[in-house]
């Protein structure tokens, strides 16, 4: 008989204290396994059980051959009662430390049923989120996660499943959409599942923003589309898709609900702190640290929380922070914009405005986009051409080609726009071809504005598609919605060298105007290049660096391996001619930012995603997003966390699968969005 063993770190993570050390075993210490590699031995501490499945000879099944639970196997009740679902509450428990944010996730999962089940939940997190620790609670024992291979982690679930252990897989299936599965939860019971994740918070127009994200917005996926995300309702049909989310009807309510805290400690006076999404209540402790938590009566997980807030005085922060551990140095720096940007007038621009007309946009969502590029519109200078493009299933155009910005074709794109509908499906191919494929004015800088949601299920292949077509064109992007697919919108603007904004449905789509066009009506520093001297810096992400925009930091991070103060040079084109600045930054000693590895592997697996857009062969991008996440220990599409509990096993072998539906976002309507469910 052979066993699999799984040891972790032996270090409880309480709260939300960065977490320190790999989940993975390096001879006498942390390093990925060989799948397949057999090791003997249990491990018991009074805080952790860690995992030990008996398993039989054999090989590992590839990961996208693992059957797909699906949920509708138990009828809840419908109508105006509450659907009993295995998920209960989950906690959002978040630390800010200047500007990265450490976020414990704790998920409570029971079961309201009279047999044993399988909880499976699809819930999304910030698309830069560096997923570092995972833990499975049962009553007082905590069972610690090991991050492997996907395709070894579905297995070794698989087999615990089969065995009547209580297990938890988490998986990623884009960036910013993760599967929970619980196994064999016994009629009663209750199974925590607990998960830390870092990132650094944006910063723009004088605020820094935290945000989670609650629910997964309904994807429309082209036809043809198997690897999209597909949306049916609760016990519907399955969608053809690898991944899918079930939506609750719109008479159907869970007792599911949420709370949040956020303890930040900003370094400097907290200047204004404010939430646009939700209701809050704020405790100061300090000048410089305030704790906010969800108020009582806005705990619904149908929205994304979005909190900013601005400290005092002009600087945002330390230029570079810094860590040190056995593995070297690694830093985060901010790399700021040119004051002079403020001094150099706008150059003739050639404005492109793409409007997302889809199904999912329909009601309040469409009605602010309108409003938004109404504004937009409305700022045009006298020296600009513009041209309008609507898409969903389809895309036109307002005119064969972009007109000037006169007063009359102003007044009759405003007309046109206000009479603008949403029906179909989401075709943003279609979109980005009708904005960027027609002839460039090389007199105009040319710059195109998507309004949209995002909720499509075939990323890739728009990213694919606007690396090939860009040229010299920017990309500056509205989200616009409670819940927005900010994976695609970031990524687009990452792609497309440009910038975004999100407007909510509680926000004025004209400030988010005014303020995105604080950075196209000036010009911004490109062509980046930085020299990090002394600072003797490698593996530095984004391998590409973007334009630095008015108010807009950028921020990099790398290896290193110097010591002591150093002096950065930032080159690049402003206004047409060279500019160059200096930055002179202290590599300091000691562990200090513990948080920055994960950090930086995370943005390293961002950038090789990237690539894999517009690669043909993307098995070697593949494997070195595998070992990245492995020797970071991070979950990422190729990796996963598992966690078993060997103590004992739950009465016989088969549960049944309970998939959690989810409500769809607030503001999307139920209808345009879901497809009907079939009737039995």
């Amino acid at each position: 008989m052979k066993w699999f063993a799984a040891a972790a770190v032996l270090v409880l993570i309480c709260g939300c204290e960065f977490a320190s050390g790999p989940h993975h075993e390096q001879s006498g210490r942390m390093q990925p396994r060989v799948p397949g590699d057999i090791g003997p031995g249990f491990i018991s501490t009074d805080c952790h059980e860690l995992l030990v499945v008996e398993r039989k000879a054999g090989p590992f099944a590839p990961s996208g051959q693992q059957q797909e639970p699906k949920g509708g196997e138990l009828r809840a009740k419908q109508g105006t009662q509450t659907v009993p679902l295995p998920l209960k509450h989950t906690d959002i428990a978040a630390q800010v430390a200047l500007s990265i944010a450490s976020v414990r996730v704790r998920q409570q999962y029971h079961n309201p049923y009279d047999g044993k089940i399988e909880a499976v939940y699809v819930f999304p997190l910030p698309h830069d989120a560096a997923v570092r620790d995972f833990i499975m609670v049962i009553g007082e024992r905590k069972i610690r996660g090991v991050i492997r291979e996907r395709a070894e982690a579905e297995k070794i679930y698989a087999e615990a499943k089969s065995q009547g252990k209580v297990a938890s897989l988490l998986t990623q299936d884009r960036p910013n959409i993760f599967t929970q599965s619980v196994a064999n939860i016994e009629p009663g019971k209750q199974i925590d599942v607990e998960i830390t994740y870092f990132h650094a918070l944006p910063f723009a127009h004088d605020s820094y923003e935290f945000h989670f994200p609650m629910v997964v917005g309904p994807r429309y996926n082209p036809p043809g589309t198997r690897d999209g995300v597909g949306a049916v309702p609760r016990g519907g049909a399955p969608s053809g898709q690898k991944t899918e989310v079930e939506y609750l009807a719109p008479d159907e309510i869970s007792a599911h609900d949420i709370s949040l805290s956020v303890d930040l400690e900003a370094g400097v006076p907290i200047a204004a702190l404010t939430s646009p999404t939700h209701a809050i209540d704020v405790e100061k402790k300090s000048e410089s640290r305030q704790v906010v938590r969800l108020g009582l009566k806005d705990r619904i997980p149908n929205k994304d929380f979005v909190l900013r807030y601005s400290v005092g005085g002009r600087t945002t922060q330390a230029a570079m922070i810094t860590h040190r551990d056995e593995k070297g140095g690694t830093f985060l720096l901010a790399l700021q914009p040119p004051k002079e940007l403020a001094d150099i007038p706008a150059a003739p621009r050639e404005m492109v405005f793409v409007l997302d007309c889809s199904g999912s946009m329909n009601g309040a969502p469409l009605a602010i986009a309108k409003r938004a590029m109404v504004r937009c519109l409305r700022r045009l200078g006298p020296n600009d051409t513009f041209q309008i493009v609507r898409f969903s299933d389809s895309a036109s155009a307002l005119g064969p080609k972009p007109v000037v910005a006169t007063d009359q074709n102003v007044a009759a794109a405003i007309r046109h726009v206000e009479s603008l509908d949403s029906e179909g499906g989401t075709q943003m191919i279609e979109g980005i071809k009708a904005a960027l494929d027609f002839p460039h004015d090389p007199q105009r800088f040319r710059i195109v504005s998507f309004m949209t949601d995002g909720y499509i299920g075939n990323e890739q292949e728009i990213l694919g598609e606007i690396r090939a077509r860009l040229g010299s064109a920017r990309i500056f992007s509205f989200g616009i919605g409670s819940s927005v697919n900010r994976y695609l919108i970031e990524s687009m603007a990452v792609v497309g060298r440009g910038v975004v904004a999100y407007v909510g449905l509680d926000e004025s789509g004209e400030r988010a105007v005014d303020q995105l066009y604080q950075q196209i009506e000036h010009p911004a520093l490109s062509d980046v290049k930085v020299d990090f001297g002394g600072l003797k810096a490698s593996d530095v992400y984004p391998t590409r660096m973007p334009d630095l925009f008015l108010g807009r930091p950028v921020f990099v991070t790398g290896k290193f391996a110097g010591k002591g103060p150093a002096t950065i040079k930032i080159t690049g084109m402003l206004g047409g001619r060279p500019h160059e600045m200096t930055l002179k930054v202290e590599a300091a000693d000691g562990s200090t930012h513990a948080a920055l590895p994960a950090l930086w592997g995370r943005a390293k697996i961002a950038d090789l995603a990237y690539q894999m857009a517009w690669t043909a062969n993307t098995s070697d991008l593949v494997g070195e997003i595998r070992q990245t996440a492995l020797d970071c220990g991070l979950l990422s599409e190729f990796t996963a966390f598992i966690a078993v509990d060997s103590a004992s096993s739950t009465d016989g072998t088969k549960g049944t699968t309970v998939v959690v539906p989810v409500p769809v976002p607030k503001g999307v309507e139920y209808d345009t969005t879901v497809p009907a469910k079939k009737k039995e």
